[in-house]
């Protein structure tokens, strides 16, 4: 992955700016050593949840200013709401 690509792109925030603590984290991305022969990953992504982990689905209420940047910042709307694209996992 030689091309670079800016901050704001990557995270589809308009106005990102890069900052020291996120280019440290690239660079140790970067650098890390890969060791195929990890017993410890397991390649078919199937990692079950148990109902009981998982945590309440709780209403939490956003300032004006915050809904504001969501809604600039998000890809897609239609008659007032905020589409999400269908994600489908087989």
């Amino acid at each position: 992955m030689s091309k670079m690509m800016t901050v704001d792109v990557l995270s589809s925030i308009k106005g990102a700016k890069p900052s020291a603590a996120v280019n440290k984290l690239f660079d140790v991305i970067k650098n890390a050593q890969t060791n195929n022969n990890n017993t410890s990953f397991n390649n078919n992504h199937n990692n079950p949840v148990s109902i009981n982990d998982l945590r309440a689905d709780v209403v939490v209420a956003s300032s004006d200013i915050e809904k504001e940047i969501i809604k600039e910042n998000f890809p897609k709307e239609k008659d007032g709401y905020l589409v999400v694209s269908k994600v489908i996992e087989e």
